[in-house]
């Protein structure tokens, strides 16, 4: 969760806040910030991962080709937000950096 957290917070204008019971980042400041990644931590099943805002399209791509890593989250799935597999195989933190940084521009500040 460390790494999630430097990788979040390195954004610009990103806070942490605990939503629903989880750690959460948020974009932008006050009552306009967004949510952008929700930890899961054996929330909902009995895994750790963690949930993130996606273009369109990267849910279904990502889901289709490493179900391992990639699935669709419970209650934001529908809107295209992925899930992340952070207790499967090694987490690959490169394309990990790549979807926190796509999430926080999809709902971050000026958007």
């Amino acid at each position: 969760m460390d790494r999630l957290r430097a990788l979040c917070l390195a954004l610009p204008e990103a806070e942490e806040r605990v939503s629903h019971g989880e750690p959460s980042w948020f974009a932008g400041s006050g009552r306009r910030a967004r949510m952008f990644v929700m930890l899961s931590d054996h929330h909902h099943d009995d895994r750790l991962g963690f949930w993130c805002a996606a273009p369109g399209g990267a849910q279904e791509r990502l889901t289709g080709e490493d179900p391992a890593r990639y699935y669709r989250p419970p209650y934001v799935g529908h809107r295209g937000w992925l899930g992340v597999y952070l207790d499967g195989p090694e987490p690959d933190w490169a394309r990990i950096e790549d979807l926190v940084a796509d999430a926080h521009a999809l709902v971050g500040p000026g958007r």
